[in-house]
């Protein structure tokens, strides 16, 4: 996410925080209570697993681009929904790769890393397209300003004047797909003559609003295949380098983006933003309403790494260091991650309507406080390993 307005931070994030720099400040920081032998058939999968699973979200996008195409080649009620069903599906593995983020790894380096282009969001709709109130508005309506569209022109257009002009990425797609949600039950309902030309069209330059989708996607697919390519095994590239790095490094890398993604990303900016706001203009898919899919994914995500595991791939895990030298810390990780996901399952559909719902709050807030505790014990098994992580 490439939101950087000011927000609530959990006080229990805070905590986390003081407790990382406590347990820096005691003892030799460079020595475990045990040595780190068993690390590297850990490290090792872990890489297998970003590998796979950013091969997979490669794989779906590409599937994504293909329901596009025949969608803009032949609009009709039954192309927009396949494009549609192939744009959720896409986002399931892409979903678990976000607990790769927050320590400059190929996805978010400060220098390249194409996660800003890939993921951002809030979305200003009317920075793309047309919105309600403006039929006139955005790049695809502005052929005076952008008469040639290009893949380099969405991609220097993003974020250009502002955070929320976004104009590539899921988001982009997702908002060309289903256009604003302005039902309060549903997810929104662009019609697909949006994209028809001639007689039976609706809105202005449906042959650049396809042209401007397809690019969309395959902007998409070009980014993603960067980050795959560069932890791809066998060759000389950032998954080598990162395999190669002393053990304790590697390790911290990993805690660090288990608890920044549990702490301030998902439990902090996706969830209590939101909860806080009452507003769907702050959930992550708000389009299609898939914004409950996305927190699962995520959520989701940081147990995989724990075990081990990313689909039919399972080997040494987090785990597996943990059990060895305590396994009172390792039952009660296992125990929080089944508690957050279960937390994060039972929150009401649409994530829109559980915002502004008694029920939904409260069971949006016993997630918050179920991935904060988690958290905690992420820090805590930091410490274990003899490792600082830096957590907002």
């Amino acid at each position: 996410m490439r939101l950087k307005a000011k927000i609530k931070i959990p006080r229990v994030l805070l905590l986390v925080g003081s407790m990382a720099a406590v347990a820096s400040g005691c003892g030799d920081s460079d020595a475990g209570p045990e040595g780190l032998e068993d690390a590297p058939a850990v490290i090792e999968n872990y890489a297998t697993i970003v590998h796979t699973s950013y091969a997979d979200s490669v794989r779906k996008a590409e599937e994504l681009k293909t329901a596009i195409d025949a969608f803009v080649a032949t609009p009709n009620a039954t192309t927009l929904q396949a494009a549609r069903t192939a744009w959720l599906a896409a986002r399931e593995p892409y979903g678990q790769t976000e607990v790769y983020r927050f320590y400059d790894g190929p996805i978010d380096n400060p220098t390249d890393g194409p996660e800003g282009q890939i993921n951002a969001w809030p979305l200003d709709e009317v920075y793309i397209d047309y919105v309600d109130g403006n039929a006139t508005g955005g790049i695809i309506n502005d052929p005076t300003m952008f008469p040639t569209l290009t893949k380099d022109l969405l991609a220097a257009q993003n974020e250009q004047g502002g955070e929320k002009n976004i104009s590539t990425g899921y988001h982009a797609v997702e908002f060309l797909l289903w256009g604003q949600d302005l039902n309060a039950t549903g997810p929104g309902s662009r019609p697909h003559t949006d994209y028809v030309t001639g007689a039976g069209g609706t809105a202005a330059n449906q042959d650049r609003r396809g042209q401007y989708l397809k690019l969309a996607a395959e902007l998409v697919i070009d980014d993603l295949r960067s980050v795959r390519d560069a932890w791809a095994p066998g060759a000389t590239n950032y998954g080598a380098e990162f395999q190669d790095l002393d053990p304790k490094e590697a390790l911290r890398r990993i805690l660090q983006g288990m608890g920044s993604l549990s702490g301030a990303e998902l439990s902090g900016e996706r969830m209590t933003t939101a909860y806080d706001n009452r507003d769907q203009e702050d959930e992550h898919s708000c389009f299609s309403d898939n914004t409950h899919q996305d927190i699962y994914a995520n959520a989701l995500s940081i147990q995989n790494v724990y075990l081990g595991r990313y689909g039919t791939t399972d080997g040494p895990g987090l785990e597996d260091l943990v059990r060895a030298r305590n396994t009172e810390l390792d039952t009660k990780m296992k125990q929080q991650l089944e508690a957050s996901i279960a937390a994060v399952q039972a929150i009401p559909v649409p994530f829109d309507q559980a915002l502004v719902n008694d029920d939904g709050r409260a069971k949006i807030l016993a997630a918050v406080r179920a991935l904060q505790a988690q958290t905690e014990t992420i820090v805590e098994i930091a410490t274990l390993l003899g490792i600082q992580i830096n957590l907002e």
